[in-house]
């Protein structure tokens, strides 16, 4: 297994380049399920949930080659409706799999997911979607069940704002007949990068990136070629990096439009930040100033960025308090930045930051994907050195990220334990 060393205390400068988007990526490889044939995705991230999704794609019948951040995915050998527990476990995302099966083969067998480390997702506004489009829906031996001969538009209130359950019934409605309407569904750029890549194969699909979507369903759909979006957290993870060390980074491809709610927040603490061309410039304050944040759905503060600017105001010029109204459970990377000699009390789903004059670097574990980003920017901003071990949680979510860390001047390596 491995870690991370890093030695803190270093001014981050330079430039760096985004990834594609993980969040966008992996509906978009389900969504070929949809229209048989070849499929190429572009600007793909090397990471270990694309390696599960393309497992779990082989596993159905697809044949799948990749050459540099480019994915060739032929889903015309598709011969097989069940995805299994073994690779549904590792991976929440699997579960979408679900309304493409059912809308190409009229049946899907998809395991349960199961737990989750930053609290429950359930599927079940999947479910009551699914059975509003016509699905007969049974679950038993931890598997969902799901058959319809042919799925039917139909009007669906979502409960509570879902990504998953937003993206799942798009998917779903593409070919159903008749039209769809979803009502208080996500509003993110991730759905709109798949409404997109749909509308490429010839789905008919109004409103992606509101909270009213209107999906006419056609016939069928066609293999495309896709672009994947940057990915925003990637992106705002650099920009705190920035301003944890005072640094200056010039950060390309990304999006900030995708981060305005965040953007603001990283302004109010004092970074300097300027758009040109495709090039967001962060500079790091002289003194960081304590902010207040509430996450919320988008275009709110993203829950996925809340580690990281906890971490930030680990050091900050006075006292912010850190609202989760997202996921409960996401205050686990709370314990290991105490280590840090960082003074957070929490209560609730909020957290009372004290900034600290100075870090101290300090053996820590990663729990989740996010709570791992947090780590490295307190240990780029802390004294001394910090090992972080349990860093396959950051491999599901950041290509290569010491090492484009590492460009911009950090102090940090990768090794094997023990």
């Amino acid at each position: 297994m491995d870690k991370l060393i890093i030695k803190g205390g270093k001014r981050l400068a330079g430039d760096v380049m985004v990834s594609g988007s993980k969040n966008a990526s992996l509906p978009i490889f389900i969504a070929t399920i949809l229209a048989p044939g070849a499929h190429e995705i572009r600007n793909v991230p090397f990471l270990r949930d694309i390696n599960t999704t393309i497992k779990v794609l082989e596993s159905l019948g697809a044949t799948i080659e990749g050459n540099g951040n480019v994915v060739k995915i032929d889903t015309s050998g598709l011969n097989r409706h069940e995805a299994t527990y073994d690779l549904v476990k590792t991976m929440r995302a699997s579960v979408l799999v679900l309304g493409p099966l059912l809308a190409r083969f009229g049946k899907a067998r998809v395991s349960l997911p199961g737990g989750c480390a930053i609290g429950a997702r359930p599927i079940n506004l999947h479910l009551k979607g699914l059975e509003a489009l016509g699905a007969e829906i049974t679950l038993e031996h931890g598997y969902v069940e799901a058959r319809a001969r042919k799925l039917k538009g139909a009007r669906i209130n979502f409960d509570v704002s879902t990504v998953g359950g937003t993206e799942q019934l798009m998917m779903a409605a593409a070919t159903a007949k008749g039209e769809t309407i979803l009502e208080n569904a996500a509003r993110e750029p991730e759905i709109a990068d798949l409404a997109e890549m749909l509308t490429s194969m010839g789905a008919r699909i109004d409103g992606a990136g509101t909270d009213t979507i209107r999906i006419n369903g056609v016939g069928e759909l066609q293999p495309v070629v896709h672009s994947v979006m940057p990915d925003r957290i990637e992106a705002g993870t650099f920009m705190t990096a920035a301003a944890i060390t005072g640094g200056d980074i010039r950060i390309h491809g990304m999006r900030p439009d995708h981060l305005d709610a965040f953007i603001f927040k990283l302004q109010d603490a004092g970074a300097e930040i300027t758009h040109k061309d495709n090039i967001v410039r962060v500079k790091g304050p002289r003194k960081i100033r304590s902010v207040n944040i509430k996450t919320r759905p988008y275009p709110g503060f993203p829950t996925d960025m809340q580690a990281q600017m906890m971490a930030l105001m680990t050091v900050a010029d006075g006292t912010s308090m850190i609202s989760e109204n997202i996921f409960e459970n996401r205050f686990m990377h709370v314990s290991e930045l105490l280590r840090f000699g960082a003074d957070i009390f929490i209560e609730g789903n909020s957290a009372m930051v004290k900034g600290v004059r100075k870090l101290s670097g300090a053996p820590v574990m990663a729990t989740d994907l996010r709570a791992s980003a947090s780590l490295i920017l307190a240990g780029l901003a802390a004294d001394n050195t910090t090992e972080i071990s349990r860093i396959y949680h950051l491999d599901r979510g950041y290509e290569a990220i010491e090492k484009k860390l590492s460009g911009l001047g950090a102090d940090i390596q990768r090794v094997k334990e023990g």
